[in-house]
């Protein structure tokens, strides 16, 4: 890009700045949000139950006690010394190995109801998760998870359980009862020993190496732990065991892979090291680190906002320039109202763009308004604007790139293409990458299959999965209240779901990309196969900031708020109000992972750029700006920005806001024509065609318009 381009740019963003501040737009609040790789400890505990789970609590602490007293009199379990609670975790151990099934079942509850913090011996939460810590690591310690494996492996093997579930018209949480109690505890034990916490002991920091060690390693099967798993989601998308607990499966996937492969700040070291022995420059920023020093944009403004603030103004009778109120209302009605949630509003925003604009003067290309950019003489040195958040880059071309020093070599499933074969260090995500090969199609079009039933956007279908199996109680609600309950239930299991699956990804595709090239690229295109870029596009086709700001969650059923305190009588009332958050967690933690996931897949892939211009995804895209948190709205403008000079002239003229928005938020890369447009027509992209071909997901978007050759579509459009 050129110097005139980045100095107009920087004064067009000073104009709109002092344009907006002119006009006394009320500043709503940034949102208080902080990205990392898992919400709180406790939020991440919760989540794992559902509230109709509820009962079982007591029901895990009646077959704890009955065991204990016989074993152990006039005790509890707070008052024993290590050594009695190594003895009795070991003789509950053995107890799993029984061959009844009622009997095994009664022995995993006991164990689960150790790994919850022995709750009814404790008068606080705090307390609850302090012996939390101690007995799973004390659980760690005797082999419980090895055990539990074995246990899980031989349940997913369970043909009649498969068959039987199969034949039933209606399914329940009854019918996933042992593989949820083992799930529980599994869950339990890789959430709580893969974070460090103030106060944990000098011996737990060497279990805690080498439990991420043995879960990595290809011990089970012969293949890592995440495989066992991914396995039970094929299964289950399958439709030959739709009793499997899948939000259960999901969570313990994601925090397999978070364990084994590591989180961001992991990323961010791994990827340094290995630029240092490549011989690469280091890294000149961390992108999590400077996306927290940036404050929010404001949103463009609606048209009705824009409409109530003409009238102030002429109540006031301020004189504002000519020029600046025709570009107010060149934003004030080429906007629509992102809360509008009516099945026609893409419609209208089709036809956004099209407005009576051909005749007008754009009021930004007059001298009174900008002057000319100065002309740097060539041995000027070039600064750049301040205020930019990140250091500009220049991207070369095929020719230009230099390989660099000591670079791997091409391989692709661990062998090389060159003579004979490679010796691939055999890292966690070499060795996760090798044990997903053979199925990873199957497994990255199982994920979406579900991703795309958890959706709010998703209708009702007969042929689709039903992943509601582990939330469902035997006996249906009967009065207004517990429908009620099951309701905000429902929804919260889906949100947790889509939570659980756009992190998996985004981990996949950030550590294969590290690991090495091919692999992402071999994942990604597998995802874009099963129509991952409209599906991610049709969930944000909604209104996206009731989603952020839902609140389907009950705080005094949240455990262990409920396992310690007397409940209170639920009315309609207390179920309706929620918690006091500013926002969902989890619900704005999935729509940046899934934002960063089409990053991935769309960045420097003209054709994949062009789908999302064929999707129609900038109307759709500026909707998502409404939230004012900065790192979403950042991955929004990126996407913005890859497909900016295809939608037209006219579309840039309209939307000026939001290209001085992307000036400020997005890296600069000075050879990029991103900001002008030269009309790429359609037609020579016919290879789109070819990209919607997986019918296993049908996404209810009318794709007609797109697998029918034609002629381009209409400048603007």
């Amino acid at each position: 890009m050129s110097w005139g381009i980045l100095v107009f740019l920087k004064k067009l963003c000073n104009l709109t700045e002092s344009f907006l501040c002119f006009q006394g737009y009320s500043e709503s609040p940034d949102l208080e949000f902080e990205y990392a790789d898992t919400d709180k400890w406790a939020a991440e505990l919760s989540e794992l139950y559902s509230y109709t789970e509820g009962p079982e609590f007591l029901l895990n602490r009646k077959c704890f006690e009955e065991d204990f007293r016989i074993h152990v009199r006039e005790k509890k379990w707070t008052e024993l010394d290590k050594n009695q609670h190594r003895t009795h975790a070991m003789r509950l151990l053995d107890g799993l190995e029984v061959t009844a099934r009622e009997k095994r079942l009664r022995v995993a509850r006991a164990i689960l109801y150790v790994a919850q913090g022995t709750f009814g011996e404790c008068g606080s939460e705090a307390e609850v998760q302090a012996w939390m810590r101690y007995n799973i690591f004390l659980l760690l310690e005797v082999g419980t998870f090895n055990a539990l494996v074995e246990l899980l492996n031989m349940e997913i093997d369970n043909s009649a359980a498969c068959s039987s579930a199969v034949r039933k018209p209606a399914i329940s949480l009854a019918d996933s009862t042992d593989l949820r109690v083992l799930l529980n505890i599994m869950y339990l034990i890789v959430e709580t020993v893969r974070q460090e916490a103030e106060g944990d002991k000098p011996e737990w920091k060497s279990m805690r190496q080498t439990f991420r060690a043995e879960l990595g390693a290809p011990l089970y099967n012969n293949e890592p732990f995440s495989v066992m798993l991914f396995g039970m989601v094929t299964k289950f998308c399958s439709g030959h065991a739709p009793h499997f607990p899948m939000k259960k499966v999901l969570l313990l996937l994601w925090k397999t892979v978070l364990c084994t492969l590591g989180g961001f700040e992991e990323l961010q070291s791994m990827k340094a090291e290995k630029r240092e022995i490549l011989g690469l420059p280091p890294l000149p920023e961390d992108s999590i680190k400077v996306i927290r020093n940036m404050r929010a944009a404001s949103p463009p403004a609606s048209a009705s906002d824009l409409i109530e603030q003409q009238q102030k103004r002429g109540r006031r009778e301020h004189k504002v320039r000519p020029a600046l109120i025709k570009q107010d209302n060149l934003d004030a009605f080429n906007e629509r109202d992102p809360y509008k949630a009516d099945d026609s509003r893409e419609e209208e925003e089709e036809n956004d763009d099209d407005n009576s604009l051909e005749g007008e003067t754009f009021p930004l290309e007059r001298d009174e308004v900008m002057p000319p950019p100065t002309q740097h003489p060539p041995s000027d040195r070039i600064t750049c604007p301040k205020g930019l958040p990140w250091a500009p880059k220049v991207r070369l071309g095929l020719s230009q790139a230099h390989t660099p020093v000591a670079a791997p070599g091409v391989r692709f499933s661990g062998l090389s293409w060159h003579q004979g074969e490679e010796e691939v260090e055999q890292v966690p995500a070499e060795i996760l990458y090798q044990g997903l090969l053979p199925s990873l199609p199957q497994y990255m079009i199982a994920l979406l299959k579900i991703l795309l039933a958890a959706a709010p956007t998703s209708k009702a279908k007969t042929d689709s999965i039903n992943i509601l199996a582990d939330v469902l109680p035997e006996e249906m609600p009967t009065t207004v209240l517990q429908s009620m309950k099951l309701g905000v239930d429902v929804n919260r299991h889906k949100e947790i779901i889509v939570k659980a699956i756009s992190a998996v990804l985004l981990l996949l595709l950030k550590h294969f990309k590290l690991n090495h090239i091919y692999q992402f690229e071999y994942m990604a295109q597998h995802l874009v196969f099963a129509n991952c870029i409209p599906l991610i596009l049709k969930f944000f086709n909604q209104n996206i900031m009731s989603y952020i700001t839902a609140k389907n969650s009950i705080s005094v059923l949240d455990y262990p708020y409920c396992v310690v305190h007397e409940l209170p009588e639920l009315t309609a009332e207390s179920l309706e109000a929620g918690d006091n958050n500013q926002f969902c967690w989890r619900n704005l933690f999935s729509c940046i992972n899934l934002l960063r996931i089409l990053n991935k897949l769309t960045k420097w892939k003209h054709s994949r750029t062009m789908m999302l211009v064929v999707f129609k995804s900038a109307p759709i895209l500026k909707r998502a700006l409404k939230v004012k948190q900065a790192m979403m709205q950042l991955y929004v403008l990126k996407l913005l920005k890859v497909q900016t000079k295809y939608l037209g002239r006219q579309w840039r003229k309209s939307n000026m806001k939001t290209m001085s928005a992307i000036y400020q938020k997005v890296r600069h890369r000075l050879n990029d024509d991103w900001a002008y447009g030269n009309g790429t027509s359609f037609t020579a992209f016919p290879f789109l065609l070819h990209t919607v071909l997986c019918p296993e997901l049908s996404l209810c978007w009318d794709l007609s318009p797109v697998l029918v050759l034609g002629p381009s579509p209409q400048k603007g459009s």
